[in-house]
């Protein structure tokens, strides 16, 4: 299980420069007007993780296999999307099926690229995306409300929760906030993630700065910063344009010129942690001679959940699961020295699965 992320922001503001450098690859077509990314263009990256290769390198496996994240580069966004104007349409169809919003804020003044607004102010930038998908959302829900209606007085359960909760979100868009910001019980959280409200989705504020900013972020930044704090929301400062350059270049030289640009690591490594963050997801991994692998999975999946992740039988069939922690398997040079030091357990059903975990799953076939 990896996680889709919908790029999304105002015409010229980096999202296809950002995603070509994402995915290393020109399939987004980077130019200086309106709405070049006509089509969603769709990019799989391999979610970097130091520990899978150390993992590899101790149990000798021949090939690593990391998970996978994808990115999705979305339609750049005018004022009266909710309507159409622009390629509204299309890009609120097109956000619906991520799972979470990097939303690409323009934080770098360039003269020669022009800003379909006229002028460089993220947090107006964010609004204005927020307000179409708001107006999007309370469009849907009262198309919706009426046809459930008819259903609730009829006695279906399911309508009468659906209207309850698109009551609760309709009330919180009608005072200007997002549907995010509504308290959901645990209970509720499926029916709440099927009604598929574009202002419920995480998002996450991606701070587009000129390269000599990329290390510290500017002014423009600090201003995106204090909003998502506001918010509870979470940002990430990154200079497409470098990540652009880096993407180019040979693997032995990035990390040099990571160095000389006074960056620790790339900014797809910061992306996807907070990516990770957002939507509460862990890693755990299967390691042996023929391959190391890595696997995505939500915070607080139980073990059998994680054993249906790599295969729907494993689930099904779940006896047990053999683990070691990764800094425990490190320390003990590979499973047998875990053995040794007495960190190798195994887990029943109601086992919880850690990040880094190294399992090996036992079922029925």
């Amino acid at each position: 299980m990896g996680f889709k992320m919908g790029i999304v922001g105002l015409p010229n503001v980096g999202k296809s420069t950002l995603f070509n450098a994402l995915t290393r690859t020109a399939a987004a077509q980077a130019a200086n007007f309106p709405f070049c990314t006509i089509e969603p263009n769709v990019g799989e990256v391999a979610v970097p993780d130091k520990r899978l290769e150390v993992l590899a390198q101790i149990a000798g496996s021949k090939q690593i296999i990391p998970t996978r994240m994808t990115f999705v580069d979305i339609a750049g966004l005018v004022r009266g999307a909710s309507k159409g104007e622009g390629l509204g349409n299309q890009f609120l169809a097109n956000i619906r099926e991520c799972d979470a919003i990097a939303h690409v804020l323009r934080c770098f003044e360039d003269g020669d690229i022009t800003h379909v607004e006229g002028k460089i102010d993220p947090i107006a930038d964010a609004e204005t995306i927020e307000t179409e998908l708001m107006l999007a959302d309370l469009e849907s829900i009262e198309r919706r409300l009426p046809n459930l209606a008819r259903k609730v007085r009829g006695g279906d359960k399911e309508a009468v929760d659906q209207e309850r909760l698109l009551k609760a979100a309709q009330a919180a868009l009608e005072a200007g906030k997002p549907a995010r910001m509504v308290a959901v019980a645990a209970d509720d959280r499926r029916a709440w993630e099927i009604l598929q409200l574009l202002t419920a989705k995480p998002v996450l504020y991606v701070c587009n700065v000129e390269e000599a900013s990329a290390a510290s972020g500017n002014g423009l930044s600090a201003k995106v910063a204090e909003m998502a704090k506001a918010q509870g929301a979470a940002t990430v400062v990154i200079s497409a344009r470098i990540e652009e350059e880096i993407s180019q270049l040979p693997d032995e030289e990035q990390a040099m010129f990571l160095e000389e640009m006074g960056l620790h690591e790339a900014g797809l490594d910061r992306l996807i942690r907070a990516g990770y963050a957002l939507l509460g997801l862990e890693t755990f991994f299967t390691v042996g001679p023929k391959e190391a692998r890595a696997w995505t999975i939500a915070k607080g999946t139980l073990a059998p959940q994680a054993a249906g992740v790599i295969h729907g039988d494993f689930e099904k069939g779940f006896i047990r699961a053999e683990t070691i922690g990764y800094a425990d398997y490190v320390a003990g040079k590979g499973e047998a020295g875990a053995k040794e030091a007495g960190k190798f357990r195994v887990e029943g059903k109601g086992y919880e699965v850690q990040d880094g975990d190294v399992l090996h799953f036992l079922f029925n076939a």
